[in-house]
């Protein structure tokens, strides 16, 4: 090999967005292929949920997420989650198998409306005695947990609920979360809403200040981002998976 013709291949590569691969949708697709592959009962109900709820299925964790999650939860040797925001119970199922058997998480949902698809599926795939469900207002659950004395004992708490609530969960959640655990919230960058000025006038942006419930939960996420960026209580990294996910650690 001549290695003055491989610098300049690796030149005119590096010449195309910078060295940097576009996420396509292949992209994607290739990488969930070479990843830690989904459990039978996680493709039922991904394909249960798309097919039996359409219009929310946007709503489902990513499968590279819940392939990232697992990993984590091996490496933390996680024994106790939080999942905020349950839907179908796609990603509290993922969490659960990720776990040994003495593992436990605790969904919490304010809706009642899937329950039976959650617990059908948990039930299915053998670790419903692993995941307590609580249908409350998630505030209100993340309290309790804390006045029961759980405060420093969970390894990975999930947020991806009410985005209007983040920042009341994310404190929540820092008085959970043992030191050395993580804390992971998802739709940070929301369709790409918050990466832009919100000032703009291109016509490609306008979309995205068209309807005033969406740009309220995009101004609450652009301050919750902001914040966690600043905030010198914790270690963080802000990852372009998905729809954007930051995860935090205590310091």
């Amino acid at each position: 090999m001549d290695p003055e013709i491989f610098q300049k291949h690796l030149k005119k590569l590096y010449q195309i967005n910078k060295g940097k691969v576009v996420i396509t949708n292949e992209v994607v697709q290739f990488s969930q292929n070479h990843s830690e592959p989904l459990h039978s009962v996680q493709k039922e109900l991904i394909e249960y949920t798309n097919t039996k709820f359409e219009n929310n299925s946007y709503m489902l964790t990513d499968c590279n997420q819940n392939q990232f999650f697992t990993l984590l939860l091996k490496v933390l040797n996680a024994k106790k989650v939080i999942d905020v925001g349950v839907y179908t119970g796609l990603s509290s199922l993922s969490f659960a198998l990720a776990l040994p058997e003495d593992g436990k998480v605790i969904g919490l949902d304010i809706c009642k409306d899937y329950e039976e698809c959650c617990h059908h599926y948990w039930k299915k795939a053998n670790v419903d005695h692993k995941i307590e469900l609580v249908i409350d207002n998630a505030k209100n659950s993340l309290q309790n947990l804390i006045d029961n004395g759980e405060s420093g004992t969970f390894d990975f708490i999930f947020i991806d609920a009410d985005k209007y609530s983040y920042d009341c969960y994310y404190e929540l959640s820092l008085k959970l979360i043992r030191k050395g655990g993580i804390i992971a919230f998802d739709n940070v960058l929301f369709f790409g809403a918050t990466t832009i000025d919100q000032n703009s006038t291109k016509p490609e942006h306008q979309i995205f200040f068209g309807c005033p419930p969406f740009q309220s939960m995009v101004d609450s996420l652009i301050l919750l981002n902001e914040k966690i960026a600043k905030d010198e209580r914790v270690y963080k990294t802000m990852l372009p998976l998905s729809d954007g996910i930051t995860l935090v650690t205590k310091k």
